[in-house]
């Protein structure tokens, strides 16, 4: 009786040290991720929230940032929660990995008023490509050799760089392109697909840097797969951005 009366005080102890830690949760603009009515909202957004309030880690702030000081933030800083996140072999261990939220895939796309002979990721390099810093998209074209990188902090000062002929490519997802051409008023008829990366095409997760307990990365795990197994997650993700 005294034996479990113990186990139980400590379980408890321990939940209640797992609840009281304040989880600094970051993003970037997406699609999936943005600020609406001072809020950060969107489809990735909610499924991270469902997940943290399954996990019973109600204690949580979110804020979105330039990717570069996010991605700094959870690599640097505990209790860090970072989504979307591309689980790369160059980051795998560099973070605690707890749940893929979907999966993207990137093309390299140009102005069709500016057209380039590309045939393969080695022509590519001849052009002046438009990447966001620390991005996977950058870390990937740098990783191969890509020496006209073009480095900007945000998507959106990304994109205006390629209507504005600063740069000769970008690559996006079909919802980046779409939602870009939106935020720039620019019709997407006018943008043309030149081929797609498809090494750097993968799983967004989100992920705990690594000095946050395993008690909250397993409890964040844990609430994670129940909601995939119920349906919850590919229900959210299905909604159009």
């Amino acid at each position: 009786m005294k034996h479990w009366i113990f186990t139980m005080s400590l379980a408890c102890g321990l939940l209640s040290s797992v609840q009281a830690q304040t989880i600094h949760v970051v993003t970037e603009n997406t699609p999936y991720t943005y600020v609406k009515d001072g809020k950060v909202a969107g489809s990735a957004t909610e499924v991270v929230e469902l997940t943290l309030n399954r996990a019973g880690l109600t204690d949580y702030k979110v804020n979105l940032y330039p990717w570069a000081r996010s991605y700094d933030m959870a690599l640097k800083t505990p209790n860090v929660l970072i989504y979307l996140i591309a689980r790369t072999a160059a980051r795998e261990n560099q973070f605690h990995w707890a749940g893929e939220i979907m999966k993207i895939q990137y093309h390299l796309y140009r102005l069709k008023q500016t057209p380039l002979t590309i045939t393969d990721l080695e022509s590519a390099k001849r052009f002046r490509i438009g990447v966001m810093r620390d991005d996977v998209r950058h870390q990937y074209l740098a990783a191969k050799g890509f020496g006209r990188l073009i480095v900007s902090a945000q998507s959106i000062d990304n994109f205006k760089k390629l209507l504005s002929g600063q740069v000769d490519l970008v690559p996006l997802t079909t919802d980046d392109a779409s939602s870009l051409c939106g935020q720039t008023r620019f019709d997407c008829a006018g943008l043309e697909r030149v081929m797609t990366l498809d090494e750097a095409s993968t799983g967004l997760y989100m992920a705990f840097s690594l000095a946050t307990s395993q008690a909250v990365v397993q409890r964040t795990k844990a609430a994670f797969d129940k909601l995939k197994v119920e349906g919850h997650i590919k229900r959210v993700m299905e909604r159009a951005p």
